[in-house]
């Protein structure tokens, strides 16, 4: 229950800084949350991981559905993922994870630092 609760919190708080505040914010909503929730560094990491892709990969969808795909083909052929979309909803989603997975399990560390 708390892994599911740590995932929904670090989306939604990630969400809203996101709103406000620059990007790399959300670090600190997913550090935030794994040092309130108390959870192992590897369930830490996976939650802050989870949520922040399921939130990066959904608004990337969201607004490739809005544009229908035009500036996310024309990125993704300029990289090197052959004019796919979808491999580049892919690719923002996990940036965003692993920078959310990696401040969550800083924040499990300095909480069972801090004991």
């Amino acid at each position: 229950m708390k892994f599911i609760t740590a995932i929904i919190l670090t989306a939604l708080l990630s969400f809203i800084s996101g709103l406000f505040l620059p990007w790399w914010c959300l670090a600190i909503a997913a550090g935030a949350v794994a040092a309130v929730i108390h959870q192992k560094a590897g369930k830490a990491f996976l939650a802050g991981l989870l949520g922040v892709f399921l939130l990066w990969a959904g608004l990337a969808w969201w607004m490739d559905m809005k544009n229908n795909s035009v500036i996310s083909h024309k990125v993704a052929s300029i990289l090197p993922l052959g004019g796919s979309s979808w491999a580049l909803i892919l690719v923002t989603g996990l940036v965003g994870g692993l920078v959310g997975g990696f401040a969550a399990i800083t924040g499990s560390f300095l909480r069972s630092s801090a004991k």
